[in-house]
């Protein structure tokens, strides 16, 4: 099962009078990581680099930024790889210290920015989600976002037509039981849709 993170956690090293400062947190796409990445460039102006690497599914990613290829993003992507991360960014921001490391020196030294951060990471079990739409009479509606608050799913949409129509999401494992417990609930009157039709 993969792990995501529960906070950001912050790391610094010195390595021959460069500053590496290295954070991994909880990021769940490839927009997001990027805004994370120019905020982090604004904040650190005088940085020489800001490394990056995202793992989260289809939407992973790696960037040495300036850096020799394949000695900051790709290292820094591997850590978190064999940590069963996903939906995580890796960030380094380096100040040069005027001694160049070398490949080899610069492969550890992002690679142990991130080791280092990971250690004091708190892991999470990331549950895959699952979304749902339906249609029902306005009577059910109540009924409906009780279940939904009960079983602590998160209802994204709600539209009023001649139909209350809502789109939900809440873990797998807990879909089925839960699809079974409102068509109990509602005597039938409740219609499944698949969740992009008509989007």
């Amino acid at each position: 099962m993969p792990f995501s993170l529960a906070d950001p956690v912050h790391s610094e090293l010195i390595i021959k009078k460069s500053r590496f400062l290295g954070c991994v947190e909880p990021c769940a796409d490839r927009s997001r990581a990027q805004a994370r990445v120019a905020e982090l460039k604004q904040q650190h102006p005088g940085a020489a680099h800001v490394c990056w690497a995202l793992l989260a599914g289809g939407q992973s990613a790696a960037n040495d930024d300036g850096e020799p290829g394949g000695t900051a993003g790709r290292p820094m992507l591997d850590v978190l790889r064999h940590q069963d991360l996903d939906g995580v960014l890796a960030t380094v921001v380096r100040y040069f210290g005027g001694v160049k490391l070398g490949a080899g020196g610069l492969v550890r030294a992002y690679t142990d920015s991130i080791a280092q951060a990971l250690l004091q990471a708190q892991k999470i079990p990331r549950v895959r989600q699952t979304r749902l739409r339906c249609t029902l009479p306005y009577a059910l509606e109540g009924l409906l976002r009780r279940e939904i608050e009960l079983a602590q799913a998160q209802l994204l949409d709600v539209q009023h037509g001649a139909m209350v129509e809502m789109n939900l999401s809440l873990p797998e494992p807990q879909a089925a039981a839960f699809q079974t417990r409102l068509n109990e609930a509602c005597q039938g009157r409740l219609g499944w849709l698949a969740p992009d039709d008509g989007a």
